[in-house]
């Protein structure tokens, strides 16, 4: 059985498509202009952009610049659409040409399409409802995209922000809970001097908290947006009332205490704030990769390497070695860093390429954004819920670097001098006999003095134990 058809018409000509469709012709046009990615644009995307929709139409209704039986049918749209329904009428892909009207139009026409039938019209009549004139009433593309952007941001964010200070819990956990474990600091991948294995779980937490602050002090610029700006910061078409209340009723609608810029022209301009973000990411995709790194080296073996921690078991590690078992969460965040220091990248570049008056590249900006947080919130959920809550420390591995080490002569710089301890560092690495032994036998300091000097424990915080 052939679906029903119905054609509708633009400035390039008519379209015939599924009467069923509550998206319209611009937003076809843009499917067949756009099979980029094959990813349709995220759908916290569409919900704020639905949000402003709904804020519009609140502002204009209270003003009497909408009807208010068009303004009620445009609301209870955006309600629906809020509540999950029509997602497969979203179709556009996520990386498009025009700025982002493609996506603005989608959900124009959605929002008209479905407010129709609220009034007993037909899909496809906008004498009904207008996409243009009546959904999108006092706004752009140019100021709905990036708010709707900033306000996808804030919202990702939250659960990015709630999985690092669930990591950094479980790090300082685990800091508390190797306190007293002596292990070998090492630079250069050398053996350096003695620490705790506390001391270096401290550190990641340290790193991370740096790295939770860093993003929510960058959020700040997302909260300042350029709705009422219209096409390029004159606001032509805004009329006073709905200029001075929709930055108060998206606020209020999200939330979020959100300003309007100062200036607008900068605010449609420059999305240098996207691009603080995206760095920001950065920073703590290095942060996680720099102590995955670790946590593979630290765990290495577990026979013929460092061996120091015990990695939690989560799956096979080989399909031809048995019993073998692999990293493979530090792993997956090594990975997701790589890709998130990509993005950046990308928003980079595109952040930059704006012109005059409107930065065409946003849809791409967003497309890598939103994915480098759901990634990272992903990978640091599992980093803490499959590695770090269930990390053992191997006690007597780390004692026995310890021992081993020429490491500590380090401490007798200050009492027999930087050249003499080389000279007693060299001499037992080639006769295996220890630091200690060496000392005595030469009689260059006393043993009560000499044990306080290499007490291990002593050496792992500043000044005790000195001179």
């Amino acid at each position: 059985m052939e679906k029903e058809l119905r054609t509708e018409s633009d400035s390039v000509g008519e379209l015939s498509f599924d009467s069923g469709a509550y998206y319209g012709i611009q937003t076809l046009r843009a499917k067949g202009n756009f099979e980029i990615t094959g990813t349709k644009l995220a759908f916290a995307f569409i919900r704020n952009t639905v949000i402003i929709k709904k804020a519009a139409a609140i502002v204009n209704k209270a003003y009497g610049l909408l009807d208010r039986a068009k303004a009620d049918a445009i609301i209870a749209a955006c309600d629906e659409i809020l509540h999950g329904k029509h997602k497969r009428d979203f179709i556009v892909d996520a990386v498009q040409g025009g700025a982002g009207t493609s996506a603005n139009m989608n959900v124009n026409e959605v929002i008209a399409n479905i407010a129709i039938e609220h009034l007993g019209g037909k899909k496809g009549d906008y004498s009904v409802i207008s996409p243009n004139d009546d959904v999108n009433m006092e706004q752009s593309t140019n100021d709905v995209i990036p708010t709707a952007g900033k306000l996808t941001v804030l919202s990702l964010s939250k659960d990015l922000i709630a999985e690092l200070v669930q990591l950094y819990g479980a790090l300082l956990q685990k800091a508390r809970e190797f306190d007293d474990v002596l292990k070998m600091g090492r630079t250069q991948l050398q053996d350096a001097v003695p620490m705790r294995l506390g001391q270096a779980f401290r550190a990641f937490a340290t790193s991370i908290a740096r790295s939770r602050e860093r993003i929510v002090q960058s959020l700040a610029e997302m909260r300042t947006i350029n709705m009422g700006a219209t096409a390029i910061g004159t606001a032509i078409n805004a009329r006073e009332a709905y200029f001075s209340h929709i930055t108060e009723e998206l606020s209020l609608l999200t939330g979020e205490e959100l300003t309007r810029a100062a200036d607008l022209f900068d605010g449609t301009q420059n999305v240098d704030g996207f691009a603080a973000v995206s760095g920001t990411l950065k920073a703590l995709a290095i942060n996680l990769s720099k102590m995955c790194n670790d946590l593979r080296l630290m765990s290495s073996g577990p026979r013929t390497g460092l061996g120091e921690i015990i990695l939690p078991a989560k799956q096979n590690g080989s399909s031809i070695m048995p019993g073998k078992i692999n990293p493979v969460i530090p792993e997956v965040v090594n990975q997701v860093a790589f890709l998130v220091i990509g993005h950046d990248v990308t928003v980079t570049m595109a952040a930059e390429a704006g012109q005059l008056e409107l930065n065409a590249f946003e849809p791409v900006i967003f497309y890598q954004l939103f994915e480098s947080m759901r990634a990272l919130t992903g990978a640091v959920k599992t980093l803490t819920e499959n590695c770090i809550v269930g990390i053992e420390a191997n006690r007597e591995r780390c004692a026995e670097w310890v021992n081993r080490s020429v490491g500590i002569v380090t401490a007798l710089n200050p009492y027999i001098g930087y050249r003499k301890a080389a000279e007693i560092a060299k001499e037992s690495l080639k006769t295996g006999e220890s630091i200690r032994a060496i000392v005595l036998r030469e009689g260059l300091m006393d043993e009560k003095t000499l044990d306080e000097v290499l007490d291990p424990l002593l050496l792992t915080e500043p000044c005790r134990g000195r001179l």
